[in-house]
């Protein structure tokens, strides 16, 4: 990309700001200016890199996986990702033969340190009016990841009661590691919104670019609900606007978009969805999986923005957001996330087409594959990372269907892998 500046920062993981030096040392050897952010969330890399104006944002971090784990997730101008599709493999390339431009001895970049976060904060809060979050408790497990220092800002502007747990930033995870889809990760803050007595809770993975709901009874409410309400809540102040979906979960989306705009399906992943997001200059866009992305928001995903929103949203509705979300679950029941481990995705995957495509509806090869009958629908898709068939199910307004079908699947994915 040949950038003249670049923004970069780190996560809370112990291996990250060794790594971060070397990137900078790196880039600064290539005749690249630095501004380093230091600590912080992945969303604050877009934001930064979009706002001030860089060629290029990088942050050094692991999200959700184990605490020995680390990585970079880059973007270049405009907070623009870089996907397998648009230049990832080439740099994969570039790293494996280990060729590089020429450096410059004489052309050495420069470094600099530099505040972003109360522009960052400024940012978000345009997206809520802060007398709707008079009233409110809300508790938040920023998971000891790089939460838990936005909030405090946040905490200065809000009208809310704010109860933070885990809010200290430590590597060392000593409340786990901070993947609120994991069950056994979500107890601390169904407890927690308990034994407060909060309004819903919220909990963060480590960089927080993916948030997780829990009601006022400290239920987990799937993010696939959450999705349909931001979409909604969007659409209602500005309607007939587009909004992107991906295909694992559908049906309830586009059924509370309704009228009030249009969905665009893409496929699941961040890069995929930012792309369609510009491609259809779409509002909005969520997935089940946590990432709720926004085009106000230089058209990138952001753990802060929707809890925002469901307090307004609660706010407005005069309602609980289990209340809400009870009746949604009920008109389309789904099944969590199934991974299934095969040896051979196609083969798995060619095997359920044939075994089931005769009586579909409609079949899907968007991503993975989907299939949809009168009164139920399923998607499965291979893990971009593990061998792993991922399996989503959904029915009409009848869980115990769901339940069959889901069963149906998996016997199926069993009996060929």
């Amino acid at each position: 990309l040949n950038p003249e500046s670049v923004v970069v920062g780190h996560d809370i993981r112990l291996s990250s700001p060794e790594i971060c030096g070397s990137l900078i040392e790196g880039l600064l050897d290539s005749g690249v200016n630095v501004s380093h952010i230091g600590c912080c969330g992945t969303e604050e890399i877009y934001f930064s890199t979009d706002h001030y104006g860089f060629d290029g944002g990088i942050i050094v971090t692991a999200s959700h996986n184990p605490g020995d784990y680390n990585g970079m997730k880059l973007v270049r101008e405009k907070s623009r990702p870089i996907s397998s599709e648009s230049g990832l493999i080439d740099i994969k390339e570039l790293v494996r033969k280990n060729s590089f431009p020429s450096l410059n001895p004489d052309k050495k970049g420069t470094l600099s340190f530099f505040s972003h976060r109360e522009d960052y904060v400024r940012k978000i809060l345009e997206f809520i009016s802060i007398e709707q979050t008079r009233g409110f408790k809300i508790l938040a497990n920023a998971g000891n990841g790089a939460a838990g220092p936005v909030l405090e800002t946040l905490r200065e502007h809000l009208e809310c009661e704010l109860i933070v747990i885990n809010g200290e930033p430590d590597g060392n995870f000593p409340n786990g590691v901070p993947n609120p889809l994991l069950p056994e990760n979500r107890r601390p803050t169904e407890n927690a919104v308990k034994e407060v007595q909060a309004d819903f809770g919220v909990a963060w993975d480590g960089d927080f670019d993916r948030c997780f709901f829990f009601d006022e009874t400290g239920r987990f409410v799937e993010g696939y609900y959450i999705v349909g309400l931001l979409a909604q809540a969007l659409l209602e102040e500005k309607p007939a606007e587009t909004i992107i979906y991906d295909s694992r979960l559908t049906w309830n989306t586009i059924d509370m978009v309704g009228s009030l705009g249009r969905t665009v399906q893409s496929k699941a992943g961040h890069s995929f969805i930012k792309e369609k997001l510009r491609l259809e200059n779409a509002i909005y866009g969520g997935e089940m999986s946590g990432h709720h992305y926004f085009k106000e928001f230089s058209y990138c995903d952001s753990g802060m923005i929707p809890w925002l929103l469901v307090v307004g949203l609660l706010a407005k509705n005069e309602k609980s957001l289990g209340e809400i979300v009870k009746d949604r679950i009920s008109l389309f029941p789904c099944s969590e996330e199934i991974n299934c481990n095969v040896n051979d995705s196609k083969t798995v995957l060619s095997h359920l087409k044939k075994a089931l495509a005769s009586g579909a509806e409609r079949v899907d090869l968007t991503d993975g594959i989907s299939m949809e009958f009168k009164e139920w629908r399923f998607n499965v898709r291979p893990s971009n990372t593990e061998q792993l068939l991922r399996l989503n199910v959904e029915a009409r307004s009848n869980r115990s269907l769901m339940e069959e079908k889901s069963q149906l699947i998996l016997s199926i994915i069993k009996g060929v892998s």
